[in-house]
């Protein structure tokens, strides 16, 4: 058993003692009521199940809960799907996802909305020329599996917004 401390969504959690082998989606699910991060596949393929990670340079990346441990996230700065809208206003990315009816059963939006999110937040550091925004979006999607099929609304909702915000790209 470990005591386990983390900030998710913004706020302080812990010290919880948690089963060394407890997967984080098991810890943010039960012990937090946080079910927007779902158990899909179980060996870290479908990606249905990734969480944003604030790095300690500020970088934003993701991370598979299913296959990782709650204890290997002690101390981290973690952001799930219900910490992304604010005020009751969802975020860009999830608008984006919303307005281009890019889910189905909606159970892979999560990892998308966090995935999308990262990416959006790299380029917000890092603009990408608009004639690779194409692959830029495919790189940061192309790990996540849709099982009802809404990759092309997924990957458009997101191209669409990359492409409509002039602080996310450059010329070229």
């Amino acid at each position: 058993m470990t005591k386990l401390t983390m900030t998710v969504n913004g706020k302080d959690v812990g010290p919880h003692e948690v089963p060394d082998d407890l997967p984080m989606v098991d810890y943010l699910n039960d012990t937090l009521g946080l079910t927007g991060t779902k158990f899909s596949c179980g060996i870290g393929v479908c990606h249905a199940c990734v969480v944003m990670v604030e790095q300690p340079d500020g970088t934003i990346t993701t991370r598979r809960t299913c296959i990782a441990g709650a204890t290997s996230f002690a101390g981290a700065k973690v952001t799930t799907v219900e910490g992304h809208a604010k005020d009751g206003k969802l975020s860009d990315v999830q608008q984006a996802y919303v307005d281009h009816f890019a889910f189905q059963c909606g159970y892979c939006t999560s990892g998308f909305v966090n995935a999308g999110t990262a990416l959006i937040e790299r380029l917000r550091k890092a603009p990408v020329a608009k004639s690779q925004v194409e692959d830029t979006v495919h790189s940061g999607l192309g790990d996540h599996i849709c099982r009802c099929s809404g990759y092309v609304r997924y990957y458009e909702a997101l191209r669409r917004l990359i492409l409509t915000d002039p602080t996310l790209t450059k010329e070229g």
